[in-house]
């Protein structure tokens, strides 16, 4: 196995240039930190930005050589780069939308280009680096096109991708006008990670609305790669925390913190300065509070630690000033000359002051509006080396799914905030010890390196299935192999499907006509073929129309009917069309229920189409007729078929595998060829002799020797036939 090659916007360590000398600094942030634990092997690489723009080339130079020790690549952006890339369309697009601040986003087609252009850089950069069997694992919305790009230039590269920011809804994802190239993008890798199911759930509903394309089980395919789609929730070095008590700086940070708050509750929150952490709703709640609570005044203290962020941003510098001014006004209607409520800290700290400080906490205030997971809850709770402690969570966290025994609030109910503090001010120490110790067990086995480890043992595991699916793929030996037995036979018997085969499908079943590409390939195939049968769930009267001139047998409504040497339609038996007066109400109350469905009756079949209506209401009214008609039909010779956005009512006797078998008996081919691609075409493969050739198009289980991928390339296999042929 190769190397993990780990791709993010940022290095693990950020470089400054002071008085002419380098300064090498570990970056801030969940992202680093976590994979910074995970990525401790001499197998595993990093490329990212180091924080640093510099024309200097000198300087270029010794920062790649420095690096290199580390098993670090830098990829270099200049300022304009930095400011409309990551200050931009990541902080200024991105962030927002996906945080469901939408009304903060900023769409600017010149942002747009210059985040492609940056992908594209990192995309040059990794090809320089990457080498065959390497593992490639994207980070984060900075690279949201990377994988795609990746993906056109290393077709067989095994990519992961990880999204640490929440996912949106539908609904607000549509909003960006470049929805479908982001899509796009992400779908060049092969697995693609959440935090949480929700997030993932979002994504696959996105692309299902917006690309058409469906899932199963969480799986999506596109151009014949199995892609998958999880949540992996991230963990944290829970060590490092549980242990950092013992840390002598630490414990030193501790007695200076604890003595000049003396005995009060010390209520925590730490926040990056951001619009989406809930900053100033969990100081309104603190306030009331106080004022609901004169008893507590004086005995708890709100420590408030933001960390510096994007002050150069109007929207961040507005909030800065309000929250500022909060502070301000709470501390001076509450504050006495010994006790100031609010004990307020704008910068970032290093890891002993932010130990001391979770240490120390009797409460953790943590309410963001909209958090991909949010660690410092986590590493709250880990630090916690005697279980005395109480997390108050925003249930927006994507933590707040694994840290159910925290107090759960809505971040927008600044009564429910008040009140949670109340009772986690009051908690008994037993209660505490009881809902940490279950949460601590969690946070133990389910730590940053088992998120690592479960990423890649599933993506190892997409890459084995896609394997085992090329394997069945028709490859150029299969093809030259059934044209030269095509060639050199004397009696050919070829069956194909319509729907999905030949044409792909449309929104109404009258769009699908043959053009003129395949009419001349049915012309050409009947003139050279020994017997060319087109065995569709299509009606007789449609089939007539577009094939009738044409010398081939015809099959309609999946072998109920069908057109043989004589050109006479006939039916291999009688049928019975009575059973429609029960089934065709049922249907038409769905047709009414399911704006864009519509029914087409056929002479032995009705067919309920739902592919103009929206994918997930279509899904579940189909589920909802099928039950009903599956109750109504428990007794009657009726057979129900689930096939691409239909649901068809049949009588049982018809089959296209018994149909096929009239031909297969009367003809004693030395050449069969069945290509089709829904599960009625299954009773076709079924019943063929074990040298023919079978192929399924597209995607699924199949009884088919060999799948190929759209009707496009059916035609290019049949166009290849006919051009041998004709040597």
């Amino acid at each position: 196995m190769g190397r993990i090659v780990i791709v993010s916007n940022r290095l693990p360590i950020t470089i400054q240039k002071r008085k002419g000398k380098l300064n090498y600094y570990q970056s801030a942030g969940g992202l680093a930190t976590g994979l910074s634990t995970f990525c401790k092997s001499p197998d595993c690489i990093w490329i990212g930005w180091p924080g640093f723009t510099s024309d200097v080339e000198s300087d270029k130079i010794d920062i790649k050589k420095s690096l290199l020790s580390k098993n670090m690549y830098p990829v270099f952006l200049s300022k304009s780069d930095v400011k409309k890339y990551y200050e931009g369309f990541c902080n200024g697009t991105v962030w927002p939308l996906f945080h469901y601040f939408n009304q903060y986003a900023v769409y600017d087609n010149e942002l747009w280009g210059v985040y492609r252009r940056v992908n594209n850089i990192f995309c040059k950069k990794m090809l320089e680096i990457v080498k065959p069997g390497d593992v490639i694992w994207i980070h984060d919305f900075h690279l949201l096109m990377l994988p795609g790009i990746l993906r056109e230039k290393l077709p067989d590269a095994t990519i992961g991708f990880f999204l640490h920011i929440p996912f949106p809804s539908f609904e607000i994802f549509r909003t960006l006008p470049w929805r479908n190239e982001i899509l796009s993008g992400i779908l060049g890798s092969d697995l693609i990670g959440f935090h949480t199911y929700d997030y993932a759930q979002h994504f696959l509903n996105a692309v299902n609305r917006l690309l058409g394309i469906e899932h199963v089980f969480n799986q999506l395919t596109v151009d014949d790669r199995i892609i998958k789609v999880d949540s992996f929730p991230m963990g944290i070095d829970y060590y490092k925390y549980s242990d950092s008590i013992e840390n002598p700086t630490v414990q030193r940070k501790i007695k200076k913190y604890r003595k000049g708050i003396s005995d009060r509750k010390i209520v925590l929150s730490i926040n990056r300065l951001d619009y989406s952490k809930g900053i100033l709703q969990s100081l309104q709640a603190f306030d009331l509070f106080l004022e609901i609570n004169p008893e507590y005044r004086e005995k708890v203290t709100l420590v408030l630690v933001i960390v510096p962020s994007r002050s150069r941003v109007r929207y961040y510098r507005e909030l800065k000033k309000r929250i500022d001014e909060f502070v301000g006004q709470i501390n001076g209607r509450y504050g006495t000359t010994d006790w100031t409520p609010i004990l307020y800290f704008y910068r970032s700290l290093p890891f002993s002051e932010l130990s001391a400080f979770y240490c120390i906490a009797d409460i953790a205030l943590v309410t963001p509006f909209r958090d991909g997971m949010n660690l410092i809850a986590k590493e709250y709770i880990a630090s916690k080396r005697d279980k005395i402690g109480v997390l108050i969570l925003s249930e927006t966290a994507g933590a707040s799914l694994e840290l159910g025994d925290a107090l759960i609030i809505n971040p927008n109910n600044i009564d429910e905030i008040a009140d949670a503090l109340k009772v986690a001010v009051n908690m008994p120490k037993e209660e505490q010890i009881k809902r940490n110790t279950f949460v601590q067990n969690r946070l133990v086995r389910n730590d940053v390196k088992r998120w690592g480890k479960d990423f890649m043992d599933s993506l190892h595991k997409t890459k084995r299935l896609q394997s085992e699916l090329l394997v069945k793929r028709i490859g150029a030996s299969a093809i030259e192999k059934l044209i030269k037995n095509y060639i050199s036979s004397k009696n050919r018997l070829i069956f194909l499907d319509y729907d999905g085969t030949l044409v792909p499908f449309t929104d109404l079943p009258e769009k699908a006509k043959p053009d003129d590409e395949l009419l001349k390939i049915v012309r050409e195939l009947a003139n050279h073929s020994g017997t060319l049968v087109i065995i569709s769930g299509r009606d007789k009267d449609t089939l007539q129309k577009w094939f009738g001139k044409i010398d081939i047998s015809l099959v309609a409504e999946h072998g109920a009917i069908l057109r043989g040497e004589n050109n006479k339609w006939e039916m291999i038996e009688p049928l019975s069309q009575e059973w429609k007066k029960e089934i065709l109400p049922i249907m038409e109350f769905y047709e009414d229920r399911t704006p864009g469905s519509f029914i087409e009756e056929k002479e032995f079949s009705l067919v309920w189409h739902y592919r103009k209506t929206d994918t997930k209401f279509g899904e579940m009214r189909a589920r909802e007729l099928v039950e009903t008609i599956n109750y109504f039909i428990a007794n009657m010779n009726l057979q129900l078929l689930e096939g691409s956005k239909v649901v068809e009512v049949k009588n049982s006797e018809i089959s296209k595998g018994r149909t096929a078998l009239h031909w297969i008996e009367k003809n004693k081919a030395d050449f069969i060829l069945a290509i089709g691609d829904d599960w009625t075409d299954e009773d076709i493969f079924n019943v063929l002799p074990d040298w023919a050739y079978s192929i399924k198009v597209g995607h699924g289980s199949s009884a088919a020797k060999f799948r190929i991928k759209s009707p496009m390339e059916v035609r290019q296999l049949l166009k290849a036939i006919l051009e041998r042929d004709k040597k």
